[in-house]
């Protein structure tokens, strides 16, 4: 149910789900990545990871998180943020446009 979009110029793709973002990463390094996140999950990840988590860049600093992958972060608990971002957004969607994708 996914989509990959370049909508901000070819040096940035953004995945969607049901027309929103949840997901965007830099193609330029460092290549960061955004996602989406629960505010309370989000504040307690930047204060746990400091050097590797900060507030979402250029996106709503309450609900979304910029990480930088390079700072020795687990795979495991990368694809946990990707999932955690796509479940938001997925879940945030109209039932119609839900039932659609699944």
């Amino acid at each position: 149910g996914c989509e990959e979009t370049m909508p901000f110029g070819d040096t940035v793709v953004v995945d969607k789900v049901g027309g929103k973002m949840f997901f965007l990463i830099g193609l330029e390094p460092p290549n960061r990545f955004t996602v989406k996140c629960d505010p309370e999950i989000g504040q307690h990840l930047i204060e746990e990871y400091p050097d590797a988590i900060q507030p979402g860049y250029h996106m709503n600093k309450k609900h979304w998180l910029t990480i930088r992958p390079d700072r020795n972060l687990s795979e495991a608990f990368i694809k946990e943020r990707v999932h955690h971002s796509y479940d938001l957004v997925f879940n945030s969607l109209p039932k119609k446009i839900r039932n659609g994708i699944f």
